[in-house]
């Protein structure tokens, strides 16, 4: 079986369907040894990136990038930029919020809005920054192609956003985005924050489809994608401080990644080999970090909860005894379903009575699994909870990475002013399946699936800004994309490689000294691997 594609504008080539016979290949290599498999499978995953693997010009100049821009538009982004910009966010089940450019926090003291809460915007999907609520009609981004900024200054960019986009200044102004970092970080080598924000999301998703490729083939035993919810991760978690603690759910890798876990601590803990900073105790996507201030993630649905009101409880604490030290505040991820459980409501009661300096980040996709939202609540999602508690809120475009970072540096500075809650909804839609254990397709529709990543992809979003500035072309993000699929391939192999965790690594951690029933336990194992002649270090 043949097709016939376009390469790069030549002429027509054949290209045979190698599709089929890596598929046989599998078949074939279902009955074998789970090791054998993975060596089988490397081998696969090799010759195809071998045989994929598309050279990629290298940008020299500004003037090299100027000459291959091509900002591609949606129908109704185009629409939006050279008429009237989209004034509602439709959301899962056709729910219509209306959009607002205006960041403004809801305290307990204000009137609540009428009807439905607005969503926060900054950034279109089309890449271009929205005017204000109150400004006539017209072109959203009328100069993004006139006088560009200096290539990957942000200085410059920053100066010239505020200028365009004066309604906007507070937040180009004080956005980490836009900043450099004082030195070079260590995953780019660049102090470039906005570029490496770009190259981060990339990565995840690389990752995530990686990984989830790996646990179809035999090679982990589970795993958790976050395809489409890239911005919630990155824009949140530069907006944060290093002292701040993370209480995450179990889908905010990219907010370990922001904080510099490698790609290969990732693999090794999804491996559970000898390096697994859990030594091999949690199911795969169950990282932690003591080092970044990363608590490891639990299972059961929502306990991090309440357990994140202790953590800022203890700040608050700190504050009072020490008021020189520096402040911080705990941050806990949860989705929509979770805000169905007794822990959510019993953590948002007690942080706000306490007045803990904390943020509830609630990541809104639309599915509690397989759940959609219309099922679990009648009112205005979870934002409108907020006043009930005595909590300050606000609901932002989680697919808008600017949006996202200044609705949470904005909370952050409230939480700590007040020493009180603060609760962010980030309208986002989760693009994969729940986990690899689940099937998506029968419970929603792939059409819905489809237009939905079409209009709101947060990655396409910030690639249409970085090439309306000049700064990235299709052939950067494509070198960009291999990249970072080649260092997650390596970084995947050499975890697979790994010995896996020592025997006795079962029984410690736990008490000071082991305990007699973890002693017996330890004995009657090791005499019944003997017996069995089952190898193991």
């Amino acid at each position: 079986m043949q097709a016939t594609a376009v390469v790069n504008g030549r002429e027509p080539m054949t290209v045979v369907a190698r599709s089929f016979s890596v598929k046989n290949d599998y078949r074939a290599y279902s009955s074998m040894p789970p090791h054998h498999l993975a060596r089988k499978n490397n081998g696969l995953v090799n010759g195809l990136v071998k045989s994929t693997k598309v050279p990629r010009p290298i940008v020299k100049s500004r003037n090299q990038l100027k000459e291959r821009v091509t900002l591609v538009l949606p129908d109704k982004a185009k629409e939006g930029a050279d008429e009237e910009q989209q004034s509602h966010l439709t959301y899962v089940g056709n729910e219509s919020m209306p959009i607002t450019t205006e960041l403004k926090i809801v305290l307990p003291e204000d009137d609540v809005p009428r009807g439905t809460w607005p969503v926060f915007r900054m950034m279109d999907e089309s890449g271009r920054f929205r005017r204000s609520d109150a400004a006539a009609p017209g072109n959203s981004d009328a100069s993004t192609f006139n006088n560009l900024p200096e290539m990957y200054d942000l200085s410059q960019l920053r100066s010239s956003l505020i200028s365009r986009h004066p309604h906007f200044a507070a937040e180009f102004e004080s956005s980490e985005l836009l900043r450099p970092s004082r030195n070079d970080y260590p995953d780019t080598r660049s102090t470039n924050t906005l570029l490496r924000a770009h190259r981060q999301m990339i990565r995840l998703r690389k990752m995530d489809t990686i990984l989830h490729n790996a646990q179809r083939q035999g090679r982990i035993s589970f795993y958790m994608t976050a395809h489409g919810e890239e911005a919630i991760h990155i824009g949140s978690g530069s907006a944060l401080k290093r002292q701040d603690v993370i209480l995450a759910q179990y889908r905010e890798a990219g907010l370990l990644m922001w904080r510099g876990f490698t790609l290969e601590q990732f693999c090794n803990q999804c491996f559970s080999n000898d390096l697994d900073l859990g030594k091999g105790r949690q199911m795969p996507v169950h990282y932690g970090s003591r080092a970044l201030n990363y608590q490891t993630i639990s299972s059961p649905l929502g306990t991090q909860i309440t357990q994140a009101v202790g953590a800022a409880y203890k700040f608050k604490l700190d504050a009072l005894a020490n008021p020189e030290k520096e402040a911080a505040i705990a941050i806990v991820y949860f989705g929509d379903g979770a805000a169905s459980t007794v822990d959510f409501h019993s953590g948002c009661n007690f942080a706000a009575t306490l007045k803990t300096p904390m943020i509830f980040f609630c990541r809104n996709n639309g599915y509690a699994i397989s759940t959609p939202v219309k099922d679990q609540y009648a009112g205005d999602g979870i934002i409108s909870r907020a006043p009930g508690y005595g909590m300050a809120g606000i609901r932002v475009d989680g697919n808008d990475v600017f949006a996202v970072h200044a609705a949470v540096a904005e909370a952050r500075k409230l939480a700590l002013r007040t020493s009180a809650p603060v609760m962010i909804e980030a309208m986002t839609y989760r693009s994969g399946h729940h986990s690899t254990s689940d099937d998506s397709s029968r419970y929603r529709d792939t059409d819905e699936v489809r237009r939905a990543t079409d209009v709101s992809d947060p990655i396409v979003r910030l690639d249409r800004f970085l090439k309306g500035m000049g700064w990235m072309d299709d052939s950067a993000v494509a070198s960009i994309e291999d990249e970072e699929r080649v260092a997650v391939l390596r970084a995947m192999e050499g975890a697979e490689a790994r010995p896996k965790p020592r025997l006795d690594a079962m029984f410690t951690d736990v008490y000071h000294e082991k305990p007699p029933h973890l002693v017996r336990q330890e004995e009657e194992l090791r005499l019944h691997l003997k017996r069995h002649s089952i190898p193991y270090h």
